[in-house]
């Protein structure tokens, strides 16, 4: 995957370095050449840049990029300019940083895919969110053990949990499964929420808009994930 991360304080440094460090292909970005040089070592490609800038994104390699995050945190101001060039310039996937809610809601009046709170989520959680395909959040229970969100594999759309087997196959428990649907927030923006189903059963059907959540260890979980994205 190649990530374009604007802003390279403590959350962006450490996000970059993290996904860099997983075989990501990372362009970290920042405005302080100091920070641009401290962490050229550690991540991927580092460029010194002013992302509010129009005609100096219009040169980055947004084509070829899957995920635009907009992590800077000290200069909110800066922060929306930046995530609406990105936006203009049509980021295939945008994540902008909110830090309290009047921002959130200008990010999700500008358009955003998704908002990112790092005073509630770590650099570590997105790390793995943003790594592993088809996660939609994790949630780590320890060094060992996690539990995840995932959309379901095209391959497994129309079986039963019983047929895909996730206990004797991957060692995984499914703990639930939740269904995405579309409403109107309070600005009047479509937004996405996931309404939990019951216990599930072992005849229960996997359809393609459903979210599988899903315990088990790490090593058990990115198998699981990379086995059934190897069509992809």
């Amino acid at each position: 995957m190649k990530y374009i991360i604007v802003g390279l304080g403590n959350f962006g440094a450490s996000l970059s370095q993290i996904l860099t460090a997983h075989g990501n292909e990372v362009i970290g970005i920042d405005q302080k050449m100091e920070r641009v040089e401290h962490y050229k070592e550690n991540i991927s490609h580092t460029i010194c840049m002013d992302a509010t800038d129009e005609t100096a994104v219009a040169g980055l390699p947004l084509e070829d990029t899957d995920v635009v995050i907009i992590a800077i945190g000290e200069d909110q101001g800066a922060n929306i300019l930046a995530t609406a060039v990105f936006k203009n310039m049509k980021a295939k996937r945008l994540i902008s940083r909110a830090i309290n809610s009047l921002h959130e809601k200008i990010l999700m009046a500008i358009g955003v895919d998704e908002i990112v709170r790092p005073e509630e989520e770590t650099a570590e959680r997105w790390g793995k969110k943003l790594s592993l395909k088809n996660v939609i959040d994790s949630f780590e229970l320890n060094d060992d053990f996690s539990i995840i969100e995932a959309n379901v594999p095209q391959e497994f759309v129309g079986k039963t949990i019983k047929e895909v087997d996730f206990r004797r196959k991957y060692s995984l428990l499914v703990l639930t499964i939740m269904n995405k649907s579309e409403v109107d927030s309070a600005i009047g923006k479509h937004i996405t929420e996931k309404k939990i189903q019951d216990v599930p059963t072992p005849n229960m059907v996997l359809n393609e808009d459903d979210i599988i959540v899903l315990y088990g260890s790490n090593i058990n979980l990115k198998k699981f994930l990379k086995d059934s994205n190897t069509d992809d």
